[in-house]
């Protein structure tokens, strides 16, 4: 398949990936383009802010949690239908999985044969713009290092000093310093686009104009297609055969569960599940018929007292008899106590809010559980600033540490896993849903 696409990346976090990326795809679309969001890593949140941008599902492209041969078929099941593809890359370019760079944006741009537009924070600098562009073009030949568009660039001087010194490499933009376009955070990263709603949009927005009168927007679509085909087969989900109507899958959502990866909605109807969005900050039932719940990431320590004080949502989630999976916020949600706060009492454990940031690629050795069966194997991602009382067979274990809480109708930890890199466990949980007459 022919998939125009570009790769817009950074020598390091911080350096206006996500403004450019974001702002390009907005100013695309503007533009009358079919564009495609994705992203280089496990990241939940810049994905929303591509959705917003595009208008479509922002997608993620993850070698360690898919297994690098999924990338360009999970590339072409998201892209194919675009006119442009847009991927923003993950901390510096060649960051990858401990000293290497598998799962790094170089990796993921070599899988996908695409083009790299290198986002170079030019404040406090001006010639040495050209050593630091210089370094990464020459670092990996085997990565295609196709233009530069400088940040944070101070003035029309400014900007003429870092483009004589660039001289050799195509400059395809020049943005200003503009603290209009600031998007806020928290401890975790950005704030999450579906809890600012308006906002947000206007965000994206400003960003999309400010990257429209910054950057060469033609010259960078002509780069995009540059790219050649593709080898490769769009990803599709695993269909099951499936008689009368599914069962109900209910996924939590709302502003307190906010991460998830498209795939997970897709598999769970291809195995042949209906599946119903609840918010547990506002719905004091569950959807009509739930036969499983799926309760996955997010900042439930951010909302703990809304959360406790839907206390008839929460007996509910407590007395359900089907099949539970959750991730990391579901499984603080799950939990005894979060904060002191109650909580759905489901998972015998209480949780806190602590200082330290736990974060990194986990390769873990499963349990039994709902999902898993024992000694499987799953790679997956941590990412959290809160602690349990972990139970005395923890469901995950991987080097230096384990975590989480399973029986024979719950899976629950801090493991993020993305599902497209193991289609099974969409399936396990939907042939394990309950109709709502054994339920009662």
């Amino acid at each position: 398949m022919v998939v125009p696409r570009l790769v817009v990346a950074a020598p390091a976090s911080g350096s206006g990936k996500t403004t450019v990326a974001t702002g390009l795809m907005a100013a695309l679309r503007r533009r009358g383009f079919r564009v495609s969001p994705h992203k280089v890593g496990p990241d939940y949140i810049d994905p929303g802010y591509h959705a917003l941008a595009a208008g479509v599902p922002g997608r993620n492209l993850d070698p360690w949690l898919v297994g690098e041969e999924r990338i360009a078929p999970l590339f072409l099941h998201g892209a194919q239908d675009s006119d442009v593809a847009v991927v923003e890359g993950v901390m510096g370019l060649f960051d990858g999985k401990g000293d290497g760079d598998f799962a790094s944006t170089a990796h993921v741009a070599r899988l996908l044969d695409a083009p790299v537009v290198l986002v170079v924070d030019a404040a406090r600098q001006s010639r040495s713009v050209a050593a630091v562009v210089h370094g990464f073009a020459t670092f990996d030949p085997r990565v295609h290092l196709a233009g530069v568009i400088l940040n944070r660039v101070g003035s029309d001087r400014h900007e003429a000093l870092c483009r004589t010194a660039l001289a050799g490499y195509p400059v395809l933009g020049a943005i200003r310093r503009d603290d209009a376009v600031a998007t806020p955070s928290r401890h975790l990263g950005l704030i999450p686009a579906a809890e600012r709603e308006s906002d947000a949009l206007s965000a994206v927005s400003r960003l999309g104009e400010l990257v429209a009168r910054s950057c060469d927007l033609d010259a960078l679509v002509r780069l995009a297609r540059t790219a050649p085909p593709l080898r490769a087969r769009p990803w599709t989900p695993p269909v099951q055969a499936r008689t009368g109507d599914g069962p109900v899958v209910a996924v939590a959502g709302g502003a307190a569960f906010t991460f998830g990866y498209a795939e997970h909605v897709e598999l769970l109807r291809a195995a042949g599940a209906r599946v119903a969005v609840f918010d547990p900050l506002r719905d004091e039932r569950l959807p009509e018929g739930a036969g499983a719940l799926v309760i996955g990431g997010g900042f439930p320590e951010v909302y703990a007292a809304e959360l406790a004080a839907n206390e008839a949502l929460r007996r509910e989630v407590a007395g359900f008899r089907g099949p539970i999976a959750a991730e990391c916020a579901g499984l603080l949600y799950l939990c005894e106590e979060l904060d002191g706060r109650r909580m759905c009492g489901r998972v015998p454990a209480t949780a806190r809010m602590t200082a330290t940031l736990t974060l990194g690629y986990r390769a873990a050795v499963a349990g039994p559980s709902l999902l898993t069966r024992p000694g499987e194997r799953y790679h997956g991602h941590e990412f959290h600033r809160t602690t349990m009382d972990l139970p005395r067979e923890p469901l995950f274990r991987w080097e230096g540490g384990a975590d989480g809480y399973g029986d024979a109708l719950l899976t629950a930890s801090y493991l993020h896993l993305h599902w497209a890199g193991a289609p099974e466990l969409a399936q396990r949980l939907v042939s394990s849903s309950r109709s709502p007459s054994v339920l009662r």
